[in-house]
């Protein structure tokens, strides 16, 4: 796997924002498409189980790890391209790093995503967005990769993007590089915008150094009419006691219902029993379930379902 780094029994807590997980088989860290095509196909050849992951921060690894190679594709550097409008990067760029990017080219239509964690790749497998906007909305093609290395270009339809949600949660296909469609703006007015979105953010948000999490755990709730905006998943958890919630070291973030954090002494498995605890109250009070954002990996108790080789 030439230009990848190959790690033997890697904590998977050195690779989640919420600092959380036990050891895989090996990790091997990819930075650029081709290592990221190498590493695939060789795993592919040699018929070895694999997870892939980016900056890790819509993660929970169990405490017990994955029994499979965990391939991290991560690029330290940001790799982009203009073209006219359009902006080009690898999926292991940070997707915060792409914000910037266009907001210094003068490029409108990706400041909103500003201080969201993770990578680009991450981003479109999840539809990740903020007021009111999401990543597919100007999406214009991706190259992705099946678990065989096998590799096409695909179109936005081909994702079938939801809010929250595209198609590659299912088929575990892997995004290689993304071209967005954006429109020619003013650096300086997306450069003001971004600022108070960035200290928007900080307000709300955990410090990520000091409040190890995986940003919001729920989605939010879809309205009860096509004339009602989505209602925070955070209020509904607020209105039925969601902030006195605890699980060992896990407990709620003071700022926001619907973020769990690591406190001292903190185990996997204590953010799995305390996001039930969330699901449980919410239900009993509005009658209804809240819907995960962030995947869970490995096996834990009280999910049969849980797959000891990949996300569920």
């Amino acid at each position: 796997m030439p230009g990848s780094k190959k790690v033997p029994g890697a904590l998977l807590s050195q690779y989640t924002t919420f600092q959380l997980g036990g050891p895989c088989r090996y990790l091997i860290e990819c930075a650029t498409p081709d290592e990221l095509k190498s590493a695939v196909r060789e795993l592919a050849k040699a018929d070895i189980p694999f997870v892939l992951i980016g900056g890790g921060s819509n993660l929970v690894f169990s405490d017990q790890g994955l029994d499979a190679a965990v391939v991290r594709y991560v690029s330290p550097t940001p790799l982009i391209e203009r073209t006219g409008n359009d902006a080009r990067a690898a999926a292991s760029t940070e997707l915060d790093a792409l914000a910037l990017f266009t907001v210094e080219e003068g490029l409108e239509g990706f400041v909103y995503v500003s201080g969201i964690p993770g990578t680009v790749g991450g981003a479109v497998v999840g539809n990740a967005g903020a007021w009111g906007k999401q990543v597919g909305d100007v999406l214009k093609s991706a190259v992705i990769l099946d678990k065989k290395g096998n590799e096409k270009t695909v179109g936005p339809d081909y994702f079938g993007f939801s809010y929250r949600h595209s198609r590659l949660k299912e088929t575990d296909e892997i995004v290689v590089e993304v071209t967005f469609a954006l429109r020619p703006g003013d650096p300086v007015a997306l450069a003001t915008e971004r600022a108070q979105i960035l200290r928007t953010r900080a307000e709300k948000h955990p410090n990520l150094a000091t409040h190890p999490c995986a940003g919001s755990f729920f989605r939010n709730v879809e309205p009860t009419s096509k004339a009602e905006r989505r209602q925070a998943a955070g209020w509904f958890l607020e209105q039925a006691g969601g902030k006195g919630l605890r699980s060992g070291g896990a407990c709620i973030f003071e700022k926001h219902a619907n973020i769990i954090i690591k406190g001292a002494g903190t185990t996997a498995q204590d953010v799995h029993d305390l996001h039930l605890q969330m699901i449980d109250i919410v239900k009993k009070k509005f009658g209804f379930e809240l819907n995960r954002e962030v995947r869970f990996a490995g096996k834990f108790d009280r999910s049969p379902g849980a797959n000891e080789q990949g996300f569920w």
